[in-house]
């Protein structure tokens, strides 16, 4: 007979993959453990084991997780009608918001997936594909020109990226900007350089 699913299995659930993703991001990949994964989530290794086969599958789930949130706040936050400045502030604003509290998961999405199957790593490309599209298509409104004599508008965009996926590396709440002041920042960085770049 199967195993039920308890009332509070997405709740556990997110738990567990939070619990995985700070051991691995503090021990790494090949360093951390299933067994050191369980402890930390406080189950059996059974249990991991009963929902999660092997690393890579465990690897896999936190990085579709943090990708989905992403996906889902971006596409909440993106507002066609709005100016290309203010659209471009909530987008920046909606993926530092996911971030904050995720390091451990955006460390493992940046380290990990080198561990994954070609076909998880492109599934996970298509989550990251969908998000950069919706940055790259105002990005592109703003300088047409980054489209028409070389192909500027992806290093455009993904300096974007850059500037977002590295914050983790020093921004610290409580400091003396908030994350809304940095989405501010990265905003106007992209917006005024932007217009130079031919």
């Amino acid at each position: 007979m199967a195993r039920t699913r308890a009332s509070d299995f997405a709740e556990k659930q997110q738990d567990l993959l939070r619990s995985a993703a700070a051991v691995i991001a503090d021990l790494g990949m090949d360093k951390a453990s299933m067994a050191q994964i369980a402890d930390k989530a406080g189950v059996s290794k059974a249990l991991l084991y009963h929902y999660y086969p092997g690393k890579d599958a465990l690897i896999f789930a936190i990085i579709e997780t943090h990708l989905l949130e992403i996906d889902d706040a971006v596409a909440a936050a993106d507002d066609p009608q709005a100016d290309d400045r203010d659209r471009l502030r909530r987008l920046v604003g909606a993926v530092l918001d996911i971030y904050r509290g995720a390091d451990n998961e955006h460390v493992v999405q940046l380290n990990a997936k080198r561990a994954l199957s070609e076909a998880q790593q492109q599934s996970l490309a298509e989550i990251e594909r969908r998000i950069v599209r919706r940055f790259s298509a105002v990005i592109g409104r703003i300088n047409p020109q980054l489209q028409a004599d070389r192909p500027l508008l992806m290093p455009v965009t993904m300096s974007l990226f850059g500037m977002m996926n590295w914050v983790y590396m020093w921004f610290r709440d409580g400091g003396p900007i908030t994350r809304e002041d940095y989405a501010d920042i990265a905003t106007t960085l992209i917006l005024e350089g932007v217009k130079a770049v031919r």
